[in-house]
């Protein structure tokens, strides 16, 4: 036999091994396997689990009262905000606060070198009394030309110009009592004290700087942060309920969570225009804040309840799922049989949502287990931490049960 034929022979034969095997394995003839698509062999199975009934959780539908709400994202912004700056040149003689230190209104802050002020003070009251002392003498020099007028004994001219420089220096006193009052000021400038309630920052200069008026950097930040305001803004649609709850909507700050109240506050502002590039209106809610909880410049989940739904049906959210005919729930009969039941849905969060009809007060719906559920399936209601732990303890049967025979575990 020639080589070529030898080939062609254990071709032959090697199709015909293959074509052996794929129907042995087919038909379950195999050795360790049953029939394609079958799993494991009968008596092999880590099974034990009734495949037809689903585990689920589930709730009663009941009536309850339904807050109206709408979240938006927040600013944090102080109720009032100053930059503590000099108002006179001179050099920084001393810090009168701590950094982070909450003050008072009048409170002293910082002091500059009061020198040179003390001494322009000091020559304006001494020129008070020099020009006062020259009014006096003139004023007894007017009284005696009186006298003298009378009896012929001076001219008028002469009893006009002292009448007259008695005037000029009336005025010169009234106009060193202005000038003592500009240098008292001044001199009141080279102590700053805190014009608000409020906590200071982190000082902005040290001690012995010169400072000048026009300097913009300032000597420190004090913020007033009780009350404080939270900036927030709406879709303009949001607008007419807004203007109608205007008064008493109250407003909570949420933590992280979107959850967690941080404080409550009230709706005092609404913008008096609405932005054109973004279509949204700027709020403004109040909030005592007198554990601090808030901070200027944070970021806040904003809650602003508009109104509330009384005695309406709600089910959880998770209990309504969606489909190509729209919504629908699952409702259990007596019999533990789930029945699907298409809804109408009214407002809806990620918690509850309000059902305006088909279901009715107390049905029992199915939250959870919706996989392998379907209309008329049969169901066995658990809890939702013995839910997970059945499903992954089934979920662990079923692979040990398809390894205990060299087979791969099948994906559920």
């Amino acid at each position: 036999m020639s080589r070529i034929s030898r080939r062609v022979l254990l071709a032959a034969g090697a199709l015909a091994l293959a074509g052996a095997l794929a129907w042995a394995y087919q038909t379950g003839r195999l050795p360790g396997f049953a029939a394609k698509d079958q799993g494991p062999v009968a008596g092999r199975s880590g099974g034990g689990r009734s495949e037809g009934t689903v585990t689920v959780t589930a709730t009663k539908a009941r009536l309850d009262d339904v807050p109206v709400t709408i979240d938006a994202v927040g600013t944090v912004q102080a109720l009032n905000t100053v930059t503590i700056r000099t108002q006179v040149d001179g050099r920084l003689l001393r810090l009168a606060f701590t950094e982070g230190q909450d003050v008072r209104k009048g409170d002293i802050l910082a002091e500059i070198d009061p020198a040179l002020y003390q001494a322009q003070y000091d020559q304006a009251v001494a020129k008070r009394a020099q020009d006062e002392a020259n009014l006096a003498n003139a004023r007894v020099d007017l009284a005696r030309y009186e006298r003298l007028l009378v009896g012929a004994y001076a001219s008028k001219q002469q009893h006009a110009t002292q009448k007259a420089s008695v005037a000029q220096l009336e005025a010169l006193v009234r106009a060193d009592k202005a000038a003592i009052d500009n240098a008292k000021t001044t001199l009141d400038y080279a102590t700053i004290r805190s014009p608000i309630d409020g906590r200071v920052g982190i000082r902005l200069v040290d001690v012995g700087n010169i400072l000048h008026a026009s300097d913009q950097t300032g000597i420190v930040v004090i913020t007033q942060l009780k009350p404080i305001y939270v900036v927030f803004t709406l879709p303009q649609q949001a607008l007419p309920a807004v203007q109608k709850a205007q008064g008493k909507a109250k407003v909570s700050a949420l933590g992280p969570d979107n959850a967690t109240p941080i404080e409550i506050g009230e709706l005092t502002v609404i913008d008096n225009q609405i932005d054109q590039q973004t279509g949204t209106v700027r709020l403004k809610a109040t909030f005592a804040n007198p554990k601090l909880a808030l901070w200027p410049g944070q970021f806040v989940n904003v809650r602003l309840m508009l109104d509330t739904m009384k005695n309406v049906l709600v089910a959880p959210s998770q209990a309504v799922q969606r489909g190509p005919n729209g919504a629908f729930v699952y409702v259990l009969g007596p019999d533990n049989v789930a029945t699907m039941r298409p809804v109408t849905t009214g407002r809806q969060d990620e918690t509850i949502a309000v059902v305006t009809s088909g279901i009715a007060p107390g049905d029992i719906l199915v939250t959870s287990g919706f996989s392998r559920l379907s209309d008329g399936a049969k169901v066995r209601v658990m809890s939702a931490p013995e839910t997970a732990n059945a499903e992954k303890s089934g979920g662990a049967e079923d692979e040990r049960g398809a390894q205990s025979d060299g087979a791969p575990a099948r994906a559920r």
